[in-house]
Parts: structure tokens; sequence; C-alpha cells
């Protein structure tokens, strides 16, 4: 904890988890809550962020991203507990999009339309994760940029960016190679409705030098500064 005060005393920070299984059955963990309030406190946290999934259920976590149903009676259960997650954080919740390979027969609900409604009737916040978004779309066969359009500009905090394995018949989120170019175009067509938002690239395996993933950073910079100019030219923001 010494060199996260460090880091703290010199940088705003946010934070970012896998294990709060926002979507699941199970009832709220009020100890998981009021150890993540704590460290949320000791580092003055901006916000905190999770995935829209489940991870596990009765209790037991197998720290996957599992897929949701979307349909009312899953948004109407889960809206009441990012409510509830939110008041005990007593700050910002905000959800990521999570990669999926399988979906549930029940679903009636869109993806996307599940994610705004959410994002809206909720009073949370949304982290994009536009690999995310096309690695499921390249799985599930829906178009990535209807997505991307249905997403509330104004609700989303943060992008992610990552590569991913392509194999044929499906793509594995993998965060080990390259941002492709269909990527990189999702990124730049929602930064044109946000006007630009905090972008962290993710690259956890077979990790290049660092000079390869600055590089991959700064196209991620020079995108979103193309799409405020864009912006800027056509007068739809900052108005």
């Amino acid at each position: 904890m010494y060199i996260l005060d460090q880091i703290a005393e010199r940088y705003p920070i946010v934070m970012h988890g896998v294990s709060m299984s926002i979507g699941s059955t199970d009832p709220i963990d009020r100890e998981y809550f009021r150890k993540l309030k704590a460290l949320a406190d000791r580092v003055n946290a901006g916000w905190v962020s999770d995935h829209l999934c489940w991870t596990g259920v009765a209790g037991t976590n197998i720290h996957d991203l599992l897929p949701m149903i979307y349909n009312e009676e899953t948004l109407k259960h889960t809206i009441a507990k990012v409510k509830l997650a939110s008041e005990l954080l007593e700050r910002p919740l905000i959800l990521e999009n999570a990669s999926s390979y399988a979906e549930f027969a029940a679903s009636d609900i869109s993806e996307w339309e599940f994610l705004a409604r959410l994002a809206v009737e909720a009073d949370c916040g949304i982290l994009l994760d536009v690999n995310n978004v096309y690695v499921s779309s390249y799985n599930h066969g829906f178009d990535p940029k209807v997505y991307v359009d249905a997403i509330p500009a104004d609700r989303i905090v943060q992008y992610h960016l990552a590569g991913h394995t392509n194999n044929g018949t499906h793509i594995i989120d993998t965060h080990d190679n390259f941002v492709i170019d269909e990527v990189w175009q999702l990124y730049h067509q929602s930064n044109q409705l946000t006007g630009g938002r905090s972008t962290l690239l993710e690259w956890d395996d077979n990790i290049p030098i660092f000079e390869v993933v600055h590089e991959e950073v700064l196209k991620a910079k020079a995108y979103r500064k193309q799409a405020q100019s864009e912006l800027l030219v056509t007068g739809s923001y900052g108005d």
C-alpha cells in the first residue's frame, strides 16, 4: 500500500475491477463493498468501474466475465443493484461492456439498448470498450456501428482499447496484439459523439517494448484530437 499511497499523492486515480458481479442474482456483497469503498477513500478515487456481467452465484466467484440475459426483468434487477452499489461506494459507479462468446435465448433486448437504459435509469456512467464491442459484434453478427451510436455520449466517461485474437469462426478478447483498424474506426466514431474521453490502452500479454505500446497510445491521442477538430468545425461540440 505504501507505493499506492505515494502514487495517489501525485496523480489522480480511478479504480477498475472484475469481481463486482453486478449482474448476478446474488444480493450485493456488503463486506466486499465496504472494503472497496475503504480503498477508494484511501486513494481518493474519482470513480470505481467494473463490468456489466456476472462472475458467479451463491457466493462463489469463478473470476470470469459471464454474459447476461438482456430483458426487462434483468434490467429492473440490475438497475436496483447499481443504485445500491453507488450509494455504498458514495461515488460514481462506471460499468464496462464485456466481450461475450455466447448469448441467452431469453434475451429480447439488444445489449446496447440494455446498457443505454441502465446508464440513464440507474444514473451510472459507461466505460465503453470499443474492442469488446467489435469482438461481440463479430461473434454474434450485429453491426458494431449501431452499438456505438446507441450509447448515450454524455454517459461515457472512459474508453478501453485493445487487440484480440481472431480464430476465424470467433474472436477472443486476449489483449495481446495491436488494435485493428475496425476498432480504431469505432473509437473515432464514438469520440465524434463525446468530444473525447480518457482512454486506456490494454496490452496484457505478448507485451512488446515500451516504444511500440507508446506508439499505439499516441495513435489514440491523434484519433481523439481529429474527432474533436471535426466536431468543432461542424459546430456540434462545445455549443
